[in-house]
């Protein structure tokens, strides 16, 4: 069996990973974390909100990499991963004070009894916040 798969992040803007030697990777599917290791049996999952952790063989030393993911679909074969996710974005790329920003009107909108408040909506941009928050806070 071989150590490594080749592994595939995708939005709909951009490819945003490409690589052939990772050796693992935590995935947020609908019901909770999968972890994917090389030779892992077949399936289809529906992501959820969250941080993709991904360990990639670069040579001598193993580099794990983290990127927070929103919606979209994962297939694993025992040689590949792909992920189509509606955003992914690298430590790098997060805007975190208007992370913090979003945080605090999402809960504010969950805390103020308001009637007319999309809950769904606001829980939403709440786990969105937050994994772009855990993501940055990880890469420092």
């Amino acid at each position: 069996m071989a150590d490594t798969f080749q592994l595939e992040i995708v939005t709909p803007e951009k490819k945003v990973v490409e690589t052939k030697a990772a050796e693992e990777i935590q995935i947020p599917g609908r019901n909770g974390y999968l972890g994917i290791l090389p030779g892992h049996a077949p399936l289809i999952t529906e992501l959820a909100v969250g941080e993709v952790s991904f360990r990639e063989n670069s040579g001598s030393t193993s580099n794990v990499q983290r990127l927070a993911v929103a919606w979209g679909f994962a297939e694993v074969l025992p040689d590949k991963v792909t992920i189509l996710a509606e955003t992914a974005e690298r430590p790098s790329e997060i805007d975190v004070e208007r992370a913090r920003k979003a945080k605090e009107r999402a809960e504010q909108r969950l805390t103020s009894g308001d009637t007319s408040v999309d809950v769904e909506r606001a829980l939403n941009a709440l786990q969105r916040a937050q994994a772009r928050l855990d993501v940055a806070a990880k890469n420092k």
